[in-house]
């Protein structure tokens, strides 16, 4: 990961792309850096996530509130102001809102499994 200079971000001048859930929809708006990933993400109202995920992601809830699911079984409720971060395929999780919810998700090359 090479070093990133100052950078200031205005997200309404980044574009949203939507992804489809099993239920709902998310759009995300995305900024790649090398070996780090930034996005702000809006999941729709009953929106769950069409797959377990295995990456890692330090998840930050903006607005509103979801429960991250483990695939083991474990729910957590996620509420504005509140944080989770997991490592690469320590534990596949899914996301679900009930009412809609905004995120600044943060993934990379520095939360791969050691």
């Amino acid at each position: 990961m090479n070093n990133i200079y100052f950078t200031s971000i205005n997200w309404d001048n980044v574009p949203k792309t939507e992804h489809v859930g099993e239920t709902g929809t998310a759009f995300w708006q995305t900024l790649q850096f090398d070996g780090i990933r930034m996005r702000i993400v809006e999941y729709s109202k009953n929106y769950l996530a069409d797959h377990w995920c295995s990456k890692g992601h330090i998840v930050h809830c903006l607005e509103g509130e979801f429960e991250s699911e483990l695939q083991s079984g474990e729910i957590f409720k996620l509420s504005k102001g509140m944080t989770y971060i997991v490592s690469d395929e320590l534990s596949s999780h899914r996301s679900f809102s009930s009412n809609g919810v905004k995120l600044l998700i943060i993934d990379g090359n520095f939360l791969a499994k050691k």
